[in-house]
């Protein structure tokens, strides 16, 4: 296999980085370490994730402990029905003693914004953040202004089945590299919570900075793809887009990210190059919710990520038999 021109000594510290930032959220954060691990895969396949659970499962307090360990600038946003677009971007406000017009930043103008409960929004204000998420920049009354480098949103969001909340619209949530779904903690880890938390809350400590998250972001472009697993990708997204229970499959943009997604993670495992497992463990946070099932299909109950793992099986199936 071709690797990419990346030399050893890299990959084995780009490797401890990610332990080292995967130890410090975990020291905070009780649950599954593939969690923290898919978070800083995101950041430096410089996408956005989007946490999904019901109220009460530490879906905040994992983003502040992650964006605790980057020592970048974070602002959160507490998104709620009467909050307006200037409130996330920012606007310009009369500077008396100068006579003009100053721009006042929001606190979009980070480079960890955590947008927290983001479905309490309605949608005109959840758009606020379609720029920013997709060109990391802002449009303030015409004038385009851009937002820093490393920039991620880290969006929270209760299931929409709870009262008040309101779906995000497709646009909006094809602009997550991921989405992660956090449950429950099972006995053991809830055990491990109540006994971390009696002592107060611990602090992790920073691992990264702004410009070797960048340094990071480009040694992501370097991993080697081969043409197999990219053919893998294409089946993938196509068997979504011929399946009877879908109105929409996985899009191009889907297929892009879940490549670029897979050339971070085989990084931080200190891999020049993707493997097809890559693919398949990234295959359900990167495309179930892109999916969008027919109208019969939601009245029976099928699940997205039931579409996913479906073609997990059955391409795979296809590629081992020839």
């Amino acid at each position: 296999m071709t690797r990419g021109q990346i030399d050893e000594g890299t990959l084995a510290q780009v490797a401890a980085t990610a332990r080292a930032v995967v130890e410090q959220v975990a020291s905070v954060y009780v649950g599954p370490a593939e969690v923290p691990q898919l978070l800083l895969a995101t950041l430096l396949a410089r996408g956005h994730v989007l946490l999904e659970g019901v109220p009460g499962v530490a879906k905040t307090t994992l983003v502040k402990a992650f964006a605790s360990t980057l020592g970048c600038a974070f602002r959160r946003i507490q998104f709620t029905p009467d909050l307006l677009p200037a409130d996330i971007t920012g606007t310009y406000v009369l500077s008396p003693r100068e006579g003009t017009f100053l721009l006042r930043e929001g606190p979009v103008f980070a480079n960890i914004v955590l947008g927290d409960e983001i479905n309490r929004a309605p949608a005109k204000t959840q758009s606020a953040l379609l720029e920013a998420m997709q060109e990391q920049q802002v449009t303030i009354e015409g004038d385009t202004r851009q937002l820093p480098s490393p920039f991620i949103v880290l969006a929270t969001q209760n299931p929409v089945e709870q009262a008040g909340t309101y779906p995000l619209p497709e646009a909006q949530i094809d602009r997550f590299l991921m989405r992660l779904v956090i449950g429950y903690p099972n006995e053991r880890d809830e055990r491990g919570i109540l006994r971390r938390f009696m002592g107060g809350s611990p602090a992790p400590q920073r691992v990264l900075e702004p410009a070797r998250i960048l340094e990071l972001q480009n040694l992501v472009r370097i991993v080697h793809v081969e043409d197999e697993v990219l053919a893998y990708v294409v089946s993938l997204a196509t068997f979504t887009r011929q399946h009877a229970r879908l109105f929409l499959g996985a899009s191009p943009r889907a297929s892009l990210a879940l490549v670029q997604a897979a050339r971070a993670r085989a990084l931080i495992d200190g891999r020049s190059y993707v493997l097809p497992d890559d693919i398949k463990r990234l295959a359900v946070p990167v495309l179930a919710h892109r999916l969008v099932l027919t109208p019969e299909a939601e009245m029976e109950g099928t699940q997205r990520e039931a579409v996913v793992r479906q073609a997990l099986e059955q391409v795979s199936h296809r590629r081992e038999g020839g």
